[in-house]
């Protein structure tokens, strides 16, 4: 009597590794499939095929979840200090810009979710399935383990296989892999360590058939697939908060502890030393809070950001997160995928090499523009050389790709991408397959590793209607070479020359190049079929150097990356030999630089790896779970992480990366809904310009705030000096709530728009573990707050001294507030350098829009007579403005001194840094 079944039974450790007729035992199956009512009974143990959905909190927590932010806590402080002021319509503006941030972070939410269904969308919907003793179509959901599944080129596989048959069988594995071409599959058992890229006895859910026919067992379903490994490891691997959003962090706590301290020794002062009425004193505080709190900081930060991401997508990067806009422009190291991202994903023939000579070939891609010339000889025309016209006859003949022109003159490949490269060259040599009849095909064989074909041609010199046959074939060196006897010389055949040819391989290897070779056998006329057994005796006719070819954008990039400070790093499922190759020829690593495979990888522990990551620049042969361990060993180091992909097996790493980036155009949804960032023009020289365009958002972001501060800081200075003094409050609330909001609307956002500094690109990444704004910058900051507050101060209590009324004194001081801000803009334009300059005055339209904003709206506030009873403002001379605006011109002067006195202490600073490495 049978036990009963388990999920234990139905599982199998290392199916790989184990002989086909050991897995269908373990799992109690045979190469006959399965019954309905034994499918059904697996259903039960196994579950269905499909990828699980992940456990979601309710809509309107994950809505209130984005009000716990600190600076969202400012802002919500804020609206209750308006509401015990009885200032409705300034709490409800206050309300209305936080519920906006939650609504924007809400809509942004749901990332990791959209990435993993994107990967469930990778899955077949059907399966053509043994049941009953006969070929059935089932859904692919039913599969369980034991199902015998058979496979035809263009299936999407639906689950994981054991393979029990395989003809020619080639399966497209670079979204789960990143190798650039198919993987042969075969029914032999191999080692148990392998690789995901090297079992060749599986086939994998979610991956595609390429070519040829295969049968397989189900040993693994739905989350216990590898696609549901991938799945997993992108549900765990958690997004890091982006540098901005941890400074943010913390200033708004810090800020908030200020506030509060120093709110609470203004009542203290107030009350025990001047003895003022508890309700006034309570006034004052409420306004001094008002006064310090920077309520626009919230929304002056995501303005910014947004206006970040519409310049972005003018340069290609799709941005799907605000707050990574500025990461990018902090990242310190970009790990890249190799295939299509890299390189172009599109096989190219780099050198040819045939008994008389070797020839370069220019050009990449399926486009076959380029040249063929003789390597290393002056002669530049290779036309006519019988030599080179007989191995691109090969290329094209024994050959099932196409390469077709689209409608909008870009090329593509219908077939094999090797096949794709041979078509494309041989066009190129100007040889064409027209009067090249086929016969008869032997098909690429994994086993035997080489296609033939049996052509029909009109032969050279012959009589008209004269034909003659050959056999043509193509396949791996070592193959062609053990199957010929001869080779093609200058004077027809002549002795092989194997010695020769072992180094012709072993030199294009060594290059990175996949080799293949080419040979021919001529036939009776009548030959109409043939066989593996015909293919001795074969006369050698060359070999073919093949390479997936790098951007030639991205190597500029990378070197754009590296004059920045930012290390670029190779993570790829290719052969170390490419990758290496690769990366010596884009300048990504040096001459003496070293490969780490996943095997390798493998037996280093996490802290291991920690201690090496930073040195080694190219990762081979990794698996998603490699890539995780290679972001996270980094990021311990505090470096900020970019990780680009178009792979599903990338999904995780752009999860767990500070900074994700997805190719737009052949990247998987998976990879896209994974990322923060998506390129549009799959280029990685837009990276370059996106990390860029997120330094300058970055250098932008920081001048807006040093600009804000200063307001808040001068308000509040007026405030507190004031109430320690016991001295009639030169501002009202409602008057402070006004300033805040003018200089918020029109001013602070001009910043946003200023250009990229000087050498943006030549300077290394910032530091991210520090505040957003220095302790230098905050001296700074209180100065040009003493500066602005003493003028307002300055300008109310010389009105008052005239014997003018308070409202008119308070106007005046409102007057100077708002140009003294004004004249810190130009301040604050360059920070760095002089803005005693002409530049000062151009390059950033925004500025003069917004200054003209400026004094429309205190006119407004000034002469409107509703607004003077809001804001108990009163009608001034014209002669009364005379008097801020010259303060604001002696401010702005004051203000440049110091910055050239700040500039002068860290030339100092820095060449004390000197001398002492030096010393």
């Amino acid at each position: 009597m049978s036990q009963p079944l388990t999920e234990a039974r139905l599982t199998v450790a290392r199916p790989w590794a184990i002989p086909a007729g050991d897995v269908l035992t373990h799992l109690e199956a045979d190469a006959g499939g399965l019954s309905t009512s034994g499918a059904a009974q697996r259903l039960e143990i196994a579950g269905p095929n499909r990828l699980p959905e992940p456990a979601r909190k309710p809509g309107w927590l994950r809505f209130l979840a984005h009000f716990n932010d600190t600076l969202i806590y400012i802002l919500l402080g804020a609206a209750v200090i308006k509401a015990l002021m009885g200032d409705w319509l300034d709490f409800w503006v206050i309300m209305v810009v936080a519920i906006i941030n939650a609504v924007i972070g809400y809509i942004q939410e749901g990332r990791a979710e959209k990435a993993l269904a994107g990967i469930r969308g990778m899955l077949s919907a059907d399966a053509s399935a043994r049941r009953d003793g006969g070929w059935a179509t089932v859904a692919a959901e039913d599969l369980v383990p034991g199902d015998v599944v058979r496979l035809m080129p263009g299936d999407k596989v639906p689950a994981d296989l054991r393979l029990l048959q395989a003809h020619q069988l080639r399966i497209d594995e670079a979204a789960l892999t990143g190798e650039s071409v198919p993987s042969s599959k075969t029914t032999d058992a191999v080692a148990a360590e392998a690789g995901v890229g090297d079992r060749g006895s599986m086939a994998f859910s979610g991956t595609i058939v390429s070519a040829g026919q295969g049968r397989g067992v189900v040993t693994a379903t739905g989350p216990t697939t590898e696609l549901g490994r991938i799945q997993s490891l992108a549900d765990e691997a958690d997004a890091l908060a982006t540098p901005l959003t941890r400074q943010l962090d913390g200033f708004g706590r810090v800020l908030t502890v200020v506030i509060l301290g120093m709110a609470a020794v203004m009542l203290m002062i107030g009350r025990f030393l001047h003895g003022m009425p508890f309700d006034e004193l309570i006034s004052a505080a409420i306004g001094f809070a008002v006064a310090a709190i920077p309520e626009g900081l919230p929304a002056l930060v995501t303005i910014t950001l947004a206006i970040g991401v519409q310049q972005m997508a003018r340069h290609n990067a799709i941005t799907r997160k605000l707050p990574a806009v500025e990461a990018l422009g902090s990242v310190t190291t970009v790990c890249s995928d190799k295939t299509g991202t890299l390189t172009r994903n599109e096989m190219t023939v780099r050198h040819i090499v045939t008994p008389l000579a070797e020839y370069e070939v220019t050009g990449i891609g399926y486009e076959p523009e380029g040249e063929i010339v003789p390597a290393g000889a002056e002669e530049t025309d290779a036309a006519g050389r019988g030599d080179l016209a007989a191995i691109l006859a090969i290329a094209t003949l024994c050959n099932d790709a196409h390469i077709v022109r689209g409608d909008d003159g870009m090329w593509s490949l219908v077939g094999e991408p090797t096949e794709g490269a041979l078509k494309a060259v041989a066009i190129k040599g100007g040889v064409g397959s027209a009067g090249g009849r086929r016969v008869a095909v032997i098909p690429f064989d994994s086993a035997n590793k080489l296609m033939a074909t049996l052509n029909e041609g009109a032969r050279s010199g012959g009589e008209a209607g004269e034909v003659s046959r050959a056999i043509l074939v193509k396949g791996a060196p070592d193959r062609l070479l053990e199957r010929s006897l001869t080779q093609r010389g200058a004077d027809g055949s002549e002795p092989l020359d194997l010695a020769r040819w072992d180094d012709a391989v072993a030199a294009l290897s060594g290059q990175g190049l996949r080799v293949l070779a080419a040979a021919r056998k001529p036939v009776r006329p009548t030959t109409e079929e043939f066989g593996l057994d015909d293919l001795v005796d074969l006369e050698f006719i060359g070999l073919w150097g093949i390479v997936d070819p790098p951007r030639p954008e991205a190597v500029e990039a990378i070197a754009d990356c590296h004059a920045a400070g930012i290390r670029v790093k190779m993570i790829t499922g290719d052969h170390a030999g490419t990758a290496l190759a690769i990366a010596h020829e884009m300048g990504l690593a040096g001459a003496d630089a070293e490969v780490l495979t996943g095997a390798e990888l493998e037996a280093l522990t996490q802290e291991q790896l920690r201690e090496v990551v930073r040195d080694v620049d190219v990762y081979a042969r990794t698996s998603p779970e490699h890539k995780i361990r290679i972001v996270r060993a980094l990021q311990s180091h505090g470096e900020v992480v970019a990780m680009t992909g178009d792979g599903v097996n990338d999904a995780p790493a752009l999860t767990r990366a500070d900074v994700g980036i997805a190719m737009g155009i052949k990247g998987t949804e998976a990879t896209k809904e994974a990322a923060e960032f998506v390129l549009a023009d799959d280029n990685f020289a837009t990276i370059r310009s996106a990390i860029a365009e997120g330094r300058r958002i970055y250098d932008n972001l920081r001048k807006s705030i040093v600009f804000l501060l200063p307001t808040n800081g001068a308000q509040s200075l007026v405030i507190l000096v004031a109430v320690v003094f016991g001295l009639a409050l030169p501002l009202t609330s409602v008057q402070v709530l006004w300033v805040n909001m003018v200089t918020a609307v029109t001013l602070s956002l001009a910043l946003a728009y200023e250009p990229a500094e000087r050498g943006i690109m030549r300077r290394p990444p910032r530091a991210t573990g520090g505040p957003i704004i220095n302790r230098g910058e905050l001296g700074f900051i209180l100065v040009v707050s003493l500066l602005i507050g003493g003028a307002a101060m300055g300008v109310f209590y010389g009105v008052v001294a005239t014997g003018a009324d308070i409202e008119v004194a308070r106007t005046e001081a409102v007057l100077m507030l708002a140009f003294g801000q004004l004249a810190f803009l130009f301040n604050c334009r360059f920070l760095t350098r002089s803005s005693l300059t002409i530049d000062v005055l151009r390059g950033n339209r925004v500025v003069w829009w917004s200054a003209i904003a400026l004094v429309v709206l205190q006119l407004i506030y000034t002469y409107v007579p509703f607004m003077n009873v809001l804001f108990e403002s009163r009608p001034v001379s014209a002669a009364s403005w005379i008097l801020p605006i010259v303060v604001s011109i002696g401010i702005f002067l004051a203000v440049e001194v110091l910055k050239a006195v700040l500039r002068a202490r860290r030339r100092s600073s820095h060449a004390v840094a000197s001398l002492k490495g030096g010393s």
